[in-house]
């Protein structure tokens, strides 16, 4: 049994709850078995030597790491390929049950396969489809079969209800990239434009065509969080079609008379994001549909050093969006329609990604040690 990303993160800490939950377990049912935890906390100190070496570089639209980032973050953690897995498998005989910390999710399926003397173009393409379980069955379930041979893979679902078709295993290949052929990660680079899916039965898909391009200089990628303060939100409905016309002109007004009204407060103490639904809540500036819908749910969140400030400031923007004039207005009641209270609602400590980075290694299992015992 391999599990990776142990709770989530992958940090340290949880790989050693989930040794712990297991090895609970094995005592209560009498049960003897090899167990390798993996690790994948990076040491900061090293992030930083790399980063001055220049190895370290940004993942998609991101800024260059800075090192004040490396210190703020909580933790790092780096996703590792297939071979920590294979190291852990081999390195003591008889390792029955693998605990990762952070990994690329397709890793432990790949790690098996090759393992095996499978390709590992149809190994990864394998593991990133079976990654989420049955997401890529009709109706969307929990479990998958794969079946993998030399030349191909097939994709079937446990439950009989289910089915997988070509459409819906070739979709979920699109799930979570930014390129619908190719695929990058730890070692390389899958190309899935060549791919063919073709349904075997009424319940199971077979995949062929998949490569794999190994990468000239092997990275993996650094993930880092910080706190960032406090957040608090209002939420409200809009529908009078004259307000929603004027929303981004209302809003600016608004966020400015907030400021200005906490103007002993530093402007960068502070941030204001208001997201609108019904408009561009989802994509921002990225939407192309320009014209608004029928009715607006605006969510204003205030992020701010301390919870009792991002409430005061979020309750200030709140009352002013809610009695706020603009050309065209009729009624002089409320603007907006609130379903909640508390009308500001606080949401505790923010958190934001800080390290989101790939890193140049020499080895692909040097930063995450292993440790095998008996359990």
């Amino acid at each position: 049994m391999l599990i990776s990303s142990a709770g989530g993160d992958g940090t340290n800490l949880h790989v050693d709850v989930f040794r712990d939950i297991i090895a609970e377990i094995a005592k209560r049912r009498g049960w003897r078995f090899k167990l390798a935890s993996i690790y994948a906390d990076i040491d900061k100190g090293h992030i930083s030597r790399e980063l001055k070496a220049g190895r370290v570089e940004p993942l998609g639209p991101v800024p260059p790491l800075d090192p004040r980032e490396i210190e703020a973050a909580t933790v790092v953690v780096a996703q590792m390929g297939a071979e920590p897995f294979l190291k852990a498998l081999d390195k003591s005989e008889g390792v029955d049950v693998v605990v990762s910390g952070r990994a690329y999710d397709p890793s432990p399926t790949a790690a098996m396969a090759i393992r095996a003397g499978f390709d590992p173009a149809l190994a990864w393409h394998m593991g990133k489809i079976m990654e989420c379980g049955a997401l890529c069955a009709e109706p969307v379930g929990r479990n998958v079969m794969g079946y993998l041979r030399r030349d191909h893979f097939e994709i079937e679902p446990l439950n009989p209800n289910e089915r997988c078709t070509t459409a819906s295993v070739a979709a979920h290949t699109l799930y979570e990239k930014t390129h619908p052929f190719r695929l990058a990660g730890p070692g390389g680079m899958l190309d899935l434009s060549q791919c063919r899916y073709e349904q075997v039965t009424d319940r199971r898909v077979r995949v062929s065509g998949s490569r794999f391009e190994p990468s000239k200089h092997y990275t993996v990628k650094l993930e880092g969080a910080k706190t960032s303060g406090y957040r608090s939100i209002f939420i409200a409905g809009a529908r009078d079609p004259i307000f929603i016309a004027q929303i981004d002109d209302i809003l600016a007004k608004v966020i400015a008379g907030t400021r200005a009204y906490f103007a002993e407060v530093p402007e960068e103490a502070y941030r204001i994001i208001p997201h609108i639904y019904g408009k561009n809540g989802v994509m921002g500036e990225l939407e192309p549909v320009k014209t608004p819908a029928h009715e607006l749910c605006i969510i204003v969140e205030v992020a701010a050093a301390t919870q009792s400030l991002a409430t005061a400031i979020c309750g200030k923007a709140r009352t002013s969006l809610m009695h706020a004039p603009y050309p065209g207005r009729i009624a002089t009641a409320g603007n907006l329609a609130s379903p909640f209270t508390p009308l500001e609602i606080p949401l505790g400590q923010a958190c934001e990604f800080n390290v989101y980075h790939l890193m140049t290694v020499d080895s692909p299992t040097a930063l995450f040690p292993i440790k095998v015992e008996e359990i």
